[in-house]
């Protein structure tokens, strides 16, 4: 490294500590004039490691919480169900973070033998389903039924209802989920409103776009505490196009984005910016102001993995004492469930009489 390299690299490590103290120790928190929810920089990074964590394909490690990614920010989380849809390559898991008084739910990602491949085929996608009970709202059915009308759906939901007779009923509901997996928790997140569930959350890492503006609109109304960050160039949040001259018939982003851009030095990153967007979901001054090239910074957020640890054909890894925990439909479709206690004192004391707790 000559002389130069050396002073740029001091100047950026002395911007990255000026930068860590103007955020509090790191905790960035946002909030634009018009009242909208406000941004929890810390937040951002345990979900990223809980969107991370769906990744994994060893549902023993999931399902104990004992993965290499079952550590840092998410130490101490408790999963109450995992998914696996066989049928469409799904999986998600639902369970309580105490630390945050919160049920997460987390959505991974595709996972084929190519993500070069399922970009391309973004470029094609249709607007080409009416959403339920929304004039004008459009969507695209691929996006829909990954959630709707797979076993996911179901699961899901019987899960969040088990945890909060468990954990009370003003619990929190926090969806996340990374790449396709940010589509099935937009739809989750939505989903739960839907359901009559008041504190949900959806905090999504580069999601693509799935519906059209009219959608957006109803959206942002229904789930306002809604976040959708962004890394630097990553191509799939440009995904289907946006086109300016048909505004109302094409895809359009919910807001509010979160912009993620990387300060350092050839691949050593210093420290992350983040800027906070407007309110129409197409802000032109955040990722929409660079081309979205980089298959890469969709694959890391934060500095975490967002990814299988290889792409391979929809596989898991589950030992025989898993058995006890799990079912299968005639599909082959699997279910891995824990027995929750109840909140309810005659309910408890009749599972002692019982003896089944």
């Amino acid at each position: 490294m000559n002389m130069g390299q050396k002073r740029l690299m001091f100047f950026l490590a002395i911007f990255a500590v000026l930068l860590s103290f103007s955020s509090g120790r790191g905790v960035l928190k946002l909030k634009s004039d018009d009242g909208r929810h406000v941004y929890n920089h810390t937040l951002t990074l345990t979900l990223v490691e809980y969107a991370s964590a769906v990744y994994v394909s060893d549902l023993t490690e999931l399902f104990n919480w004992t993965c290499e990614r079952c550590n840092g920010l998410t130490k101490g989380f408790e999963v109450i169900e995992i998914i696996f849809d066989v049928e469409h390559c799904l999986q998600a898991y639902v369970g309580v973070a105490k630390d945050l008084n919160a049920i997460i739910i987390a959505f991974r990602g595709t996972q084929e033998h190519s993500i070069q491949n399922w970009v391309s085929d973004l470029f094609w996608k249709q607007l080409d389903l009416n959403y339920p009970d929304m004039p004008d709202a459009m969507v695209h059915h691929g996006f829909y039924s990954a959630y709707h009308n797979t076993t996911l759906r179901p699961a899901v939901l019987g899960a969040v209802e088990r945890a909060k007779k468990s954990y009370g009923p003003n619990i929190n509901i926090i969806v996340t989920g990374h790449s396709m997996g940010g589509a099935m928790a937009a739809f989750c997140g939505l989903d739960l409103v839907n359901e009559g569930e008041e504190n949900v959350q959806v905090m999504t890492f580069g999601q693509p776009r799935v519906r059209n503006a009219a959608f957006a609109s109803y959206y942002s109304l229904l789930v306002p505490n809604t976040f959708r960050i962004t890394h630097e160039h990553d191509m799939v949040p440009h995904l289907p196009p946006f086109y300016n001259i048909f505004p109302q018939k094409t895809y359009h982003h919910f807001p509010t984005e979160v912009w993620v851009r990387d300060l350092g030095y050839s691949n050593l990153v210093l420290a992350s910016v983040e800027k906070v967007c407007d309110n129409t979901g197409e802000d032109p001054t955040c990722s929409r102001s660079v081309v979205g090239n980089s298959i890469s910074d969709h694959l890391k957020y934060f500095g975490i993995d967002l990814r299988c640890v290889t792409w391979r054909q929809c596989t898991i890894v589950m030992s025989p004492e898993m058995d006890r925990y799990s079912r299968k439909d005639s599909k082959g479709n699997l279910v891995v469930s824990r027995t929750l206690p109840s909140t309810n004192v005659n309910e408890t004391k009749t599972l002692l009489e019982n003896g089944t707790v």
